[in-house]
């Protein structure tokens, strides 16, 4: 029997790269986009098992070529600018890649007549404000968001139901709560502080820990939780359906960096840098993920202490390597 193939955009991110581990691991053959000039660290040890290819996804023409080429059985869409605070630096180029990108993948995916699930990966800052602040969250919640990538997410998920009612495409969307893990750039607020600490135990960085906004709470999820979600999404996933995938609890930030600093045997302060402080920020997120779990057979197996040592010795092992 033919393993199906999978393509995915944004292999070579944090969640890209884990996804291609996950598929390969479940018999899938495996395809993907990094792009031009992108690192191709954060695969290596999985890179003889791939089938790579540069692509810039705002280049509408080569998306075509570049799909026609592979012929996926499943298309997973995470090619993104996946940060709220970079989004707000780059806002054009945001909307550019996250919507436009977005439109040039599904086009090319009208090409394939065999498709069986092309599964684009949303965020819950497409959320934004809403009240009362501790709400559950539903998959019918309305859009409200309040940052450059909530919106250029929000204007992308409105693109996919367009394909999946004008044109049929079998898109299935995947609202992913934060989620964490070895490898996440450190413009995310776990690795930041899990760099800070690798540096300051080796001898890199002052004793104290800068950090933002303490009293926000998040739904955390370990990211190999999230993209064995996104699997099961592209195999039992209705079309034209949004699933959360979260765990349904928040923890707050403080409670984060309280775990992590215990974490360390280092002597550690910890300071507010009025400059990681942001405006508009989402005082509370917490998703309802029944539909996932009933639909999907979704579940979570990473604790969050689990996620916050992973992705810490993650970081000092980097360090470590840089140091030496």
């Amino acid at each position: 029997m033919n393993k199906p193939l999978a393509f995915i955009t944004g292999i070579g991110g944090f969640a890209g790269s884990h996804l291609a581990e996950q598929l390969l691991h479940s018999g899938y053959k495996v395809a993907g986009a990094l792009y031009p000039g992108e690192s191709t660290a954060n695969i290596r040890d999985v890179r003889k098992h791939l089938s790579l290819v540069r692509l810039d996804i705002m280049n509408e023409k080569k998306c075509r070529e570049t799909v026609r080429a592979f012929r996926p059985d499943y298309i997973f869409h995470l090619a993104a600018i996946a940060s709220v605070g970079r989004s707000f630096r780059l806002e054009r180029l945001t909307y550019d890649i996250n919507f436009d990108g977005t439109l040039n993948v599904l086009a090319a995916a009208l090409d394939l007549k065999r498709l069986k699930k092309f599964v684009f990966v949303s965020s819950c800052d497409t959320y934004g404000i809403f009240t009362p602040k501790t709400k559950l969250l539903r998959e019918s919640q309305p859009f409200n968001p309040v940052s450059p990538y909530g919106i250029s997410k929000a204007m992308a998920e409105h693109a996919c139901m367009y394909y999946y009612r004008r044109y049929g495409l079998p898109v299935s969307i995947a609202r992913a709560f934060n989620h964490s893990g070895p490898r996440q750039d450190d413009n995310f607020v776990i690795p930041s502080f899990a760099r800070q600490i690798a540096m300051i135990e080796a001898g890199r960085q002052r004793p104290q820990l800068k950090v933002g906004d303490l009293s926000a709470r998040r739904d955390l999820s370990d990211v190999r939780d999230i993209v064995t979600g996104y699997r099961l999404l592209a195999e039992k996933g209705k079309v034209g359906r949004v699933y959360h995938l979260c765990t349904g609890r928040t923890a707050s930030i403080q409670q984060v960096v309280t775990a992590l600093v215990k974490m360390s045997a280092a002597r550690i302060s910890v300071k507010v840098d009025p400059g990681r402080l942001r405006k508009n920020d989402i005082p509370s997120l917490r998703g309802d993920n029944r539909r996932a779990v009933q639909e999907l057979g979704y579940a979570t197996r990473y604790s969050l202490n689990i996620t916050l040592k992973d992705t810490l010795n993650y970081w000092r092992e980097r360090i470590l390597k840089q140091t030496i």
